[in-house]
């Protein structure tokens, strides 16, 4: 095999991931820049355009593909993101590889199915909403905010319960402590910058559960 047809097909046999999404065809600038915006604020990632989900090569035209990705780099994300494009001829077909970096300013936002621009992350093989939450740590650990935490009873009820149980969201974390939002938030977000606790993204919620069990 040709060591170029080597290299793309070994990024396919990998399957969708964190760091890698395949492409049809784009024929929406809008939504491809959420791709962008996600693979960028989270640790970047490459996207292959001609490969369908099941991983067999179809080719693209590169021309038009490379145009759409242009506006939704530089048109629908806020700021504009860069990327590198590189074609390559797989089985006699061209397939575009594009790779984004991992933001190194502001986190960038993309227009939502609303049109209104959001900031979003790439979790496994989706791109999600970012919440309130990770904002404010992305905030901290990027301002390199000092953290004094005080165990008091908030506290103490949050880890107790982590150490019994797998995860908590934010809504029973509040009911649980009989907490505020706004001061429960902002335990999770200390704790979670000093990496006492994580946090587990999914489609449905956002969930809590200790770093290091």
């Amino acid at each position: 095999m040709h060591p170029k047809n080597k290299y793309i097909k070994d990024l396919i046999a990998r399957g969708e991931h964190q760091q890698l999404d395949f492409k049809f065809e784009i024929t929406d600038s809008k939504k491809i820049a959420r791709t962008l915006s996600a693979f960028s604020n989270t640790d970047g990632g490459t996207l292959l355009i001609g490969v369908k989900d099941n991983g067999s090569i179809t080719g693209i035209n590169s021309s038009e593909e490379y145009h759409m990705l242009e506006a939704a780099a530089e048109m629908y994300c806020s700021p504009p993101i860069s990327f590198q494009a590189k074609e390559w001829i797989v089985d006699g077909k061209p397939i575009l590889e594009i790779k984004i970096a991992k933001r190194t300013g502001i986190p960038h936002k993309a227009p939502n199915h609303d049109g209104k621009m959001m900031i979003f992350i790439r979790v496994g093989d989706q791109n999600l909403l970012a919440d309130r939450i990770l904002l404010k740590v992305w905030n901290k650990k990027e301002k390199n905010i000092q953290i004094k935490i005080e165990y008091k009873e908030a506290e103490k009820i949050l880890l107790n319960y982590l150490n019994h149980h797998t995860q908590i969201t934010l809504n029973e974390f509040c009911n649980l402590a009989m907490i505020p939002k706004f001061k429960a938030e902002n335990i999770l977000v200390d704790f979670i910058v000093l990496e006492i606790i994580k946090i587990i993204f999914t489609e449905k919620q956002t969930n809590y559960t200790l770093a290091v069990e």
